[in-house]
């Protein structure tokens, strides 16, 4: 069992060269609010966290195109841009709910960055209605500032754990497992189940082909009482990070918008990405482009999960699937969207067209019909389950049913493992198509991610390590 202090961080990076001047950690917390037509950003607080800056200073600048959001850091004199990064928010997928039509809501949100030595302007930028990226808020930042929060130590959330070490912080990609709804005296459970799941997380390509470029942390903030809340169960808790089954009143859909309590927890450790697990059994799990996922660490399906969850928190992939209840109302206009494993196929444009094998039909047939007529009977079984309170074992039966079946219809030629466009994806059955007939993203069936999700990984991989 490797275990490590906040000192050792501190000498770890102290060796760096790239960080020999000392930057530090900038993160700008503030409140995002509105409603499906409007949005308004305030600032909260600025605060120079503990840590020194665990990224690649030489990679500081963004050329993704991946989210919804999009935030830039530039020298206020010369407009030089000194960081950016592409995300997502819990905001923007609330807008697309029904509720978003009837009230405003507001959101903790936070943006985290090199240091910087002079005045700067930070810039967030969103996509519009054709999908570009226009300013909807900018503001100034003067490192000078007495405002800023300087010399807090973070939250004691326990001993830092060496879950997977491969090298210098600024070197490799910096992931952070932290524990919620474990108590004290289930830190070691918690070691347990982040070990089991990072063993099937490094066995799936392409992590298992990278696994050196990757450092994992882990922390386990105490909690009062074992658990998470689960509204819908009637259950509820105050856990440490705050997160909850039945967001956005999807049962399954664990996140935390205790953003700020998140974010003073995970200062203790150097990190750009986050997974969250939640010492639950009940089938659940969430995952939002460059802000964390989260897994129900004792659910059958936790593996599947994790996996599927880390590519939308990375990778800013979609969703492929589209039969199962979500809160999300359909787009009103059919625009090609931002994701790299989704496509609207206009006028016969294909994001990933240069995998695609000459004679490959677009669209590509596959058995559509007998696929959704299954999984329509499927879902009717799930929600007669959940609606009766019935054991979580019925429900994992029904999955271990449904993965049986779909991995032979979805994989079978001629078009298993065939990359091309099959309609069916993105919450909609028609009018967006996915890479390949199956995929990690699809079903929770025992394949790898498709071609086009495996590149967009390596992608991300390429932009904090090499």
């Amino acid at each position: 069992m490797k275990r490590t202090t906040l000192a050792f961080i501190l000498a770890l990076f102290a060796a760096v060269p790239a960080l020999a001047a000392g930057r530090g950690t900038l993160r700008v917390d503030y409140y995002h609010t509105g409603n499906d037509k409007s949005e308004w950003f305030s600032l909260d607080q600025v605060v120079l966290e503990p840590l020194p800056w665990p990224g690649n200073l030489a990679k500081n600048v963004d050329t993704t195109n991946l989210g919804k959001y999009f935030f830039e850091v530039a020298d206020l004199e010369t407009g030089a841009v000194l960081y950016s990064r592409g995300f997502a928010s819990i905001y923007g997928e609330w807008e697309t709910t029904g509720e978003a039509r009837s009230m405003n809501r507001t959101f903790s949100e936070s943006l985290r960055f090199p240091a910087v030595e002079k005045k700067a302007r930070v810039t967030i930028r969103k996509r519009d209605a054709r999908n570009a990226f226009k300013d909807v808020w900018t503001f100034e930042l003067d490192p000078a500032d007495k405002f800023i929060v300087r010399g807090v130590p973070a939250p004691n959330a326990g001993p830092l754990i060496k879950l997977h070490e491969a090298g210098d912080p600024a070197r490799k990609l910096d992931v952070l497992v932290l524990g919620d709804g474990y108590t004290a005296a289930e830190r070691g459970k918690f070691e347990r189940d982040a070990r089991r799941l990072l063993k099937v997380f490094f066995s799936t390509s392409p992590f298992k082909d990278r696994e050196q470029d990757i450092n994992v942390w882990g922390l386990a903030p105490p909690a009062a009482q074992s658990g998470i809340s689960r509204p819908s169960g009637k259950v509820h808790r105050r856990s440490p990070l705050g997160t909850t089954y039945d967001t956005f009143d999807s049962e399954r859909y664990v996140l935390t918008t205790e953003n700020k309590a998140l974010r003073e927890i995970a200062s203790n450790a150097p990190y750009e990405l986050i997974e969250i697990l939640t010492n639950t059994s009940t089938y659940g799990g969430g995952g939002i482009f460059n802000l964390y996922a989260t897994v129900a660490a004792d659910t059958a399906w936790a593996a599947y999960i994790f996996v599927h969850e880390f590519g939308h928190h990375m990778a800013g992939l979609a969703d492929e699937y589209y039969t199962s209840d979500v809160a999300y109302l359909p787009a009103t206009d059919r625009v090609e969207p931002w994701e790299p494993n989704v496509s609207a196929l206009l006028d016969g444009a294909l994001k990933w067209k240069d995998l695609v094998r000459p004679g490959t039909a677009l669209p590509t047939p596959w058995p559509k019909e007998v696929y959704e007529s299954d999984t329509k009977q499927r879902q009717e079984r799930r929600r007669a389950i959940r609606a009766a309170n019935r054991p979580e074992s019925e429900m994992n039966a029904l999955f271990r049913e449904e993965m049986l079946r779909d991995t032979a219809l979805l994989n079978a030629p001629p078009h298993g493992g065939v990359v091309g466009a099959f309609e069916g994806a993105n919450y909609e059955a028609k009018g967006f198509y996915r890479p390949q007939s199956d995929c990690i993203m699809f079903t929770r069936d025992d394949v790898p991610f498709c071609a086009v999700c495996r590149r967009t990984i390596e992608t991300i991989l390429d932009l904090y390590t090499r």
